[in-house]
């Protein structure tokens, strides 16, 4: 199964960007603001009040998602740009936090660009077709 892991306010209130799409097509539940919800798994970048949280309160976050990635290697993960949009960070600041995560997550192109910098070893999400086709999304992708 595919999982699409998007940034996530602590309130669960997702009614924009890849948080609404979460909700909207992968079965993020209104209300739970982190952790797997469907098919679809909040890491938080935002507060309850919907504020931008500091990067030191995002880490945290990130770093339960790697090991629950880590605990669930029969599931791949697709990482979005999260944070580097709605939240405002640009993904240098972002995407080193994935460092380490697990061979079954598969990163933005954004992402993935300032990991191999890096010299880090990932997999990249495949582009997204211009019109997805019955049953699927724009973010989900067939591994």
């Amino acid at each position: 199964m595919n999982v699409f892991v998007f940034g996530s306010n602590r309130a669960g209130r997702y009614g924009k960007g890849d948080a609404l799409l979460a909700r909207q097509l992968h079965g993020a539940v209104y209300g739970q603001g982190e952790g797997l919800q469907g098919r679809s798994y909040g890491v938080p970048t935002k507060d309850e009040y919907i504020r931008t949280l500091p990067l030191e309160q995002i880490l945290p976050g990130v770093r339960r998602f790697i090991v629950f990635a880590s605990e669930h290697p029969e599931l791949n993960f697709e990482i979005q740009a999260l944070g580097c949009r709605l939240a405002g960070y640009k993904p240098e600041q972002i995407a080193p936090m994935f460092s380490g995560a697990p061979m079954n997550c598969y990163f933005h192109a954004l992402f993935a660009a300032v990991l191999r910098g890096q010299g880090q070893a990932v997999k990249e999400l495949p582009a997204p077709a211009p019109e997805p086709g019955p049953g699927k999304s724009q973010g989900s992708f067939d591994f």
